[in-house]
């Protein structure tokens, strides 16, 4: 059972109601709030020592933080998959004892991607952080790639040691090496799930079934100026894996292709300037508007 103290001093408010379209500057320095988005699909003997786990990792980064880079919140956004465990009534019980955790029931199963977006949506921080709710990769590593964020705009983790059977490890080698030729970049592991990016970002990346194991290619699209740190990686203790080769080969093919060609046709505009004031365009303006950019 959780320790956790309640303290609402660290919990995300709700966000503010005016948001600019404009794409801020990569480079341009932002608050310390972080939502770590966790989907999750009968993993409910997992979610009472995952948030202990992470409360431990990340209380003391509030308490003792400083400077530009310094957690000022953090929110925990755990997006239940459709599972059929009993999940959903562990995380009710589990608000009461952990006043960050933010849970988004989804009415049916819909993947691994699909579930990640949503905690995107739901997410209030300047920050997210994605994590599996396995408890495979340590809550811990995520704290440490906050910390080597500082000159950066998302850092990747990348497992050097695999606690998983030898023929996920070939396959997940093999996968890794045929990624990195076939898109020209150098990302150690792209299906490593500890990863940190802006909000901002996480909100304009295309997302499609089996995008999760693209966010590295898909960061380098936007823009962003990419740390790759080493992390931990664990035996799996309760539940069960839900992926085997037979979901995870030919459509990565074809989602390889699919990334490949997004990463060819990117859409780049920078703003010189905008004339007028904020709010100046009517309803029936903004509606016309919107019509004439979807043609």
């Amino acid at each position: 059972m959780s320790s956790f103290r309640r303290d609402d001093a660290h919990i995300l408010n709700p966000p503010e109601a005016a948001a600019s379209h404009v794409r801020p500057d990569l480079g341009a320095a932002r608050r310390g709030t972080f939502s770590i988005v966790i989907p999750a699909k009968n993993e409910a003997g997992n979610l009472p020592h995952l948030l202990d786990e992470i409360a431990r990792a990340f209380r003391p980064l509030i308490a003792e933080g400083e400077g530009r880079h310094r957690l000022e919140a953090y929110e925990v956004v755990i997006v239940d998959d459709g599972s059929t465990d009993g999940s959903a009534e562990v995380l009710r019980d589990l608000g009461e004892l952990h006043p960050e955790l933010r849970s988004v029931i989804l009415a049916r199963n819909v993947g691994q991607s699909a579930a990640t977006a949503a905690g995107f949506r739901a997410s209030r921080g300047d920050w997210v952080g994605v994590l599996d709710a396995d408890l495979q990769n340590p809550p811990a590593d995520l704290a440490i790639l906050w910390g080597a964020l500082p000159g950066h705009d998302a850092a990747l983790g990348w497992r050097r040691t695999r606690e998983d059977v030898w023929t996920k490890r070939i396959i997940s080698r093999m996968a890794n090496r045929a990624r990195n030729w076939f898109l020209g970049q150098s990302i150690r592991d792209t299906g490593c799930s500890v990863r940190i990016f802006p909000r901002e970002v996480a909100l304009r990346l295309p997302m499609f079934h089996g995008s999760h194991r693209f966010f590295g290619p898909l960061l380098i699209r936007e823009g962003c100026r990419i740390v790759q740190m080493p992390v931990t990686h664990r035996p799996r203790t309760r539940g069960k894996s839900n992926y085997h080769f037979g979901n995870r080969s030919v459509r990565v093919v074809v989602d390889l292709l699919g990334v490949a060609w997004l990463l060819r046709r990117p859409v780049r505009c920078e703003v010189a300037e905008v004339i007028g004031m904020p709010g100046a365009m009517t309803a029936g303006q903004r509606a016309n508007a919107a019509q004439e950019v979807g043609r």
